[in-house]
């Protein structure tokens, strides 16, 4: 019998920002959670849509056509193709899926 996820103790084993640790596997996909601080990068991923799951905090994921605003228990995907850059003014704590083997 499978044992549950707690995201929680996961997301409590570590510490660094931008870091995603994958907590398992769903039909060829990494489910994984990460902690996010500040902005990241302008990217896009040519390939695969991107997955953003709030678990606690806020995050603004900026994109040219507008800025999407989250807070904890919102989703928003980003359409494969379309350039990306997360924030987040202070600590938030996400879940995000991607392909197994996609680069972050």
């Amino acid at each position: 019998m499978q044992e549950t996820i707690d995201l929680h103790a996961k997301l409590a084993t570590f510490e660094g920002h931008w870091q995603p640790r994958t907590v398992c596997e769903y039909n060829g996909h990494d489910v994984m959670v990460v902690k996010v601080q500040g902005e990241y990068r302008w990217h896009e991923h040519p390939d695969t849509d991107d997955f953003f799951l709030v678990l606690h905090g806020r995050i603004t994921i900026r994109m040219r056509e507008g800025d999407v605003h989250l807070g904890p228990g919102e989703v928003f995907v980003v359409p494969k193709g379309v350039e990306h850059c997360p924030i987040a003014e202070e600590e938030a704590h996400l879940l995000i899926i991607e392909p197994t083997g996609t680069p972050n």
